[in-house]
């Protein structure tokens, strides 16, 4: 699967009050729809529409994101294989799985910075240096 276009159609980003005492911080992600489309330069395509949500709870702040993916599946009965799963509301992990990787990396980079921006702590860790234990320094002189 190839995957040729994203775009956001609504970012929303709201700080309801100040973070106190215990934070739980909690992401969903789903696809809302699959659809058919045709584009001049790549033929025919399959758009995933989006909605992946970040919220800090109990009620401190929400972070909510729509939009659309476009990919092109390997073989082209997969177009169909895919549409006619979509009516039962299933998705091939072979589909889902890459598409959902792509849909969380640009989201989840855009919402690092309006966590900043909104000074809110992030939603995923961030790598950290630390001292080793029992690690001893050997100096020669």
């Amino acid at each position: 699967m190839r995957i040729i276009g994203f775009s956001f159609k609504k970012i929303e980003a709201e700080r309801k009050k100040n973070i106190i005492g215990k934070l739980e911080i909690k992401s969903n992600i789903q696809i809302e729809d699959i659809e058919k489309e045709t584009i001049d330069i790549a033929g025919e395509t399959l758009k995933f529409s989006y909605n992946y949500s970040i919220n800090y709870e109990p009620g401190f702040a929400e972070i909510k994101f729509k939009g659309t993916t476009l990919a092109i599946p390997d073989k082209s009965e997969d177009i169909k294989k895919t549409l006619k799963d979509w009516k039962k509301k299933k998705i091939d992990d072979t589909i889902k799985i890459p598409i959902l990787n792509f849909i969380m990396s640009k989201c989840n980079l855009k919402a690092l910075q309006l966590e900043e921006d909104f000074s809110l702590p992030p939603h995923i860790p961030f790598p950290r240096i630390t001292a080793q234990q029992n690690q001893q320094t050997n100096y020669t002189g």
